[in-house]
């Protein structure tokens, strides 16, 4: 595709989203954009050759049905460029083994820190502690981000939470949903869980030092058409159910979840955004199964530090700082999810 072609589709594209599920002419298109019919049409070909879903009418134009939601870098480049600044790569795959695996792959080959990965689907999404992440075609939002910071381990081990917070301010602007922080990395939704986030470091092989980290996210943007496995169906949740007219688009997330990653990592020196973290939180105050590779146990979640650590309160009255490991509020969890 040529630039030309690819400007000119991006245009028309942007002006079938100001119409959504409303029919425009090919006339009113070129008038608008100042290009031919021939322009016009060729434009469309191109993006419903993209898979977006346009309906097209001799006698009434063209429609950018409501359902049509189609990842672009294009378009979240657009998005950015409105609503901040951000001057990284963003690499899209129509399908990908891992996202997280692939920004290592490019971490490996000299990529900047701030480089994007997204895919529309993932053959082999993964979760924390090896578990698989169910990752449908044009149901989610799964993007990684390669960030190389210059700040000490301990610092460096705040990632996971800080990223929280940004998925969860990105969820709450763009939908006006709030979300809760099951430590350390899953967003719940009226008590299903809606966003998994994975954090990998990548070591020197010499300095054994952490020279990159790189933050998964992965949003069940809306429900699957055939919806949940059964092994995840009783957790597993959206932000909007698959017969709701959803009038924001999946670019317009990836957008707002770019510039939050960005705003909160930038600085992870400051960890301000830890008094959102605890407002938020789904275990505070709770009784959990703490889940460690050979024991499990309960305890009782008092607070978290400065850190993002848990402070947990065991059945003997003692305190003990949580660094990591897993928790669950059910009473078995062993979904693969």
């Amino acid at each position: 595709m040529s630039n030309k072609t690819k400007k000119t589709s991006l245009l028309v594209l942007e002006l079938l989203e100001q119409n959504r599920g409303s029919f425009i002419s090919g006339e009113q298109i070129g008038q608008s954009l100042n290009i031919s019919r021939a322009a016009v049409w060729k434009a469309i070909k191109t993006l419903q050759g993209l898979n977006h879903q346009i309906e097209s009418s001799t006698k009434i134009g063209y429609c950018l049905k409501s359902s049509s939601d189609v990842l672009s870098v294009d378009m979240i480049t657009k998005l950015l460029n409105e609503k901040g600044d951000y001057n990284r790569p963003i690499y899209y795959y129509d399908e990908i083994d891992s996202t997280n695996r692939q920004a290592k792959r490019l971490a490996l080959e000299g990529a900047v820190s701030g480089t994007i990965v997204i895919s529309e689907t993932q053959s082999e999404g993964r979760g924390r502690n090896g578990k698989s992440f169910y990752s449908p075609k044009g149901s989610g939002l799964y993007l990684s981000l390669l960030l190389k910071p210059k700040v000490d381990s301990s610092i460096a081990l705040r990632v996971t939470s800080a990223a929280a917070v940004a998925t969860h301010r990105a969820i709450r602007e763009c939908t006006n949903k709030i979300t809760k922080i099951k430590w350390v990395n899953d967003l719940y939704l009226d008590n299903l869980k809606v966003c998994g986030i994975l954090t990998e470091g990548i070591s020197g092989f010499e300095s054994r030092q952490i020279e990159s980290i790189v933050v998964g996210v992965g949003i069940n943007f809306k429900e699957p058409e055939k919806g949940y496995p059964d092994n995840i169906n009783s957790i597993a949740g959206s932000l909007f159910k698959k017969d709701h007219k959803v009038e924001l688009t999946r670019n317009e997330l990836a957008a707002s979840l770019i510039l939050n990653l960005k705003k909160i990592t930038d600085n992870l020196e400051d960890n301000s955004y830890l008094k959102e973290y605890r407002e938020n939180s789904l275990v505070i105050g709770k009784n959990v199964k703490v889940i460690a590779p050979n024991e499990s146990y309960t305890a009782f979640i008092k607070q978290i530090d400065d850190n993002g650590a848990l402070i947990i309160e065991l059945e003997d009255g003692s305190e003990k700082l949580l660094q990591s490991g897993e928790i669950s509020l059910r009473p078995q969890d062993n979904s693969s999810w």
